[in-house]
């Protein structure tokens, strides 16, 4: 890793909502029932690949980075055709995790905010030992 976050550095990740990101799309079965509203699991994975993205410079090849904590409030419901747009700020590095804020706006304002955190992880290594964690063969 010859590059090195900055403290505050910021990256985005836009979106326009479609019936697929909705909460609606949730359910598993009939008796699951949402909102037609933007579901909170896609928030949280368009906070994520903000944060990702200002981490990609970082990753030798066969790296990536992965989520390992999120601490997220969703604030606001969004509707169907809307653009959404997540913001992560770097906060820091503690050991091996990157540490973000990260927030999510549409054209109302705030959407939904919080933390998120990540790591760095060998591609190879993290199948091998989800594998291993299910009893597969490797």
């Amino acid at each position: 890793m010859s590059q090195k976050l900055k403290q505050n550095q910021t990256s985005e990740a836009v979106l326009t909502v479609k019936p697929s990101d909705l909460a609606s799309a949730l359910p598993l079965t009939s008796e699951d029932s949402f909102p037609e509203v933007f579901a909170t699991s896609r928030m949280i994975a368009l906070m994520e690949l903000a944060a990702a993205r200002m981490m990609k410079p970082l990753l030798k090849q066969e790296e990536l980075s992965v989520g390992v904590g999120v601490n997220i409030i969703h604030t606001a419901a969004t509707t169907v055709g809307e653009e959404v747009k997540a913001v992560a700020r770097f906060l820091k590095l503690e050991g091996k995790l990157y540490h973000f804020s990260v927030e999510v706006f549409d054209n109302g304002g705030l959407v939904g905010k919080g933390e998120h955190t990540r790591a760095i992880v060998a591609t190879e290594r993290l199948i091998n030992s989800a594998k291993k964690r299910l009893n597969k063969e490797l």
